[in-house]
């Protein structure tokens, strides 16, 4: 009987869940948003590249993409649904989701789309703040292909976004080329 209650009552669980953590994710997008408008961000265009390299927007947004790109292959990779699995995935989700706050403070006020400083590069942000726990949900409700569909297009996109910011006169494609 315990088993019985215990597998009735998650399905509630999981739209509170969905719900709260979907809550928590605009209101944190909203705040940083305002900050970043309001303080001019971090990547102003006026901040040379060298100390724009060093602002703590950038390197948490590092700190946190560059484990997210190599763990993200070994949970494609190897067996799925074991608790292991499930542990990385949330590293991986946590760490995707701290990528995708903190980029929301690497901007260039005056510059990028319609002068807000955000770049097209900044609409990954947005996709990883909304699929991360979509894709989380989707895997507590069973359904297995849509999480497996969403969490390999996050990775994706965090490949092709992380190709993006090579591209010379961009901050991380001047570091690394020159």
């Amino acid at each position: 009987m315990p088993d019985e209650q215990t597998a009735a009552s998650p399905p509630t669980r999981n739209y509170r869940t969905l719900i709260v953590t979907g809550a928590i994710t605009v209101l944190i997008t909203i705040a940083m948003t305002v900050l970043s408008a309001t303080l001019g961000g971090f990547a102003s265009q006026d901040t040379p590249v060298e100390q724009r390299a060093l602002d703590l927007p950038t390197v948490i947004h590092l700190a946190t993409v560059l484990p997210a790109l190599l763990l993200g292959p070994v949970i494609l990779w190897r067996r799925k649904g074991d608790r292991l699995h499930r542990r990385l995935g949330r590293v991986w989700v946590a760490l995707m989701l701290a990528t995708a706050i903190a980029s929301a403070f690497i901007r260039a006020p005056g510059a990028g789309i319609a002068g807000t400083g955000f770049s097209f590069i900044h609409i990954f942000t947005v996709w990883t703040l909304v699929n991360a726990p979509l894709g989380i949900w989707l895997a507590r409700r069973g359904h297995i292909a849509q999480h497996r569909g969403v969490m390999t297009g996050l990775y994706a996109g965090l490949v092709i976004a992380g190709a993006f910011t090579l591209i010379p006169g961009r901050l991380l494609g001047n570091l690394v080329f020159g």
